[in-house]
């Protein structure tokens, strides 16, 4: 395996280090992108302290950012941000929110916050309420809610509900007397209606 490369670096790099910060990367990243960059360069006592100004002043840069993330933070807490979307009948959006969208609503309300701190997995496909995480660096994070609302009034069916069904309809009792015999039952019925005047009029004559 490759030693890493002790650089120092000659700007602020994000995730990286401060100019003026002495580091260890990978030769690869060194070769490729930091050295042909003239982002940083060997280490020698004389560079070091050429550097010692601009590293001051990336430091308290540092801390006032910290200091206005710490107040955004705070301010977040609790925040919901409703966007309104165009969707189908059953809210599905036409075009999916995405950490773009969210920054942007955050922005336009006063929260400065960038795109890269909204920490959303995959973009947001339907109408609903979503909880999102707003996090800068490792430990500076709040959770929003985000409310997805339809453009226009929509009613979407719910399991049991179907359309067309009416909960009110009532069923026939199961035990409920037939208006009416069928044909087959009608013709018995006669039959024995004219048996039982047969039978009388003969135990009359007797």
């Amino acid at each position: 395996m490759a030693r890493p490369y002790e650089l120092l670096l000659l700007e602020t790099i994000e995730n990286l280090g401060l100019v003026g910060d002495v580091v260890k990367v990978r030769p690869g990243f060194a070769r490729n992108f930091l050295l042909p960059n003239q982002m940083a360069e060997a280490p020698t006592a004389e560079k070091i302290e050429s550097l010692k100004e601009a590293r001051a002043k990336a430091e308290a840069e540092v801390a006032k950012q910290r200091a206005d993330r710490e107040a955004i933070i705070a301010r977040l807490t609790g925040v919901t941000i409703k966007l309104i979307r165009a969707c189908n009948d059953q809210g599905v959006l036409y075009g999916a929110v995405t950490q773009r969208d969210i920054s942007d609503a955050l922005i336009s309300e006063g929260y400065g916050v960038d795109m890269r701190a909204v920490r959303l997995a995959n973009p947001i496909r339907r109408v609903s309420s979503n909880h999102v995480t707003i996090q800068f660096g490792r430990d500076l994070l709040a959770d929003i809610t985000v409310d997805v609302k339809p453009d226009r009034i929509i009613e979407m069916e719910t399991p049991g509900h179907a359309k067309g069904h009416d909960e009110h309809t009532e069923e026939p009792a199961a035990d409920a007397a037939p208006e009416s015999l069928e044909p087959a039952d009608q013709t018995k019925a006669d039959r024995a209606t004219k048996s039982a005047r047969k039978a009388s009029k003969k135990t009359a004559k007797d």
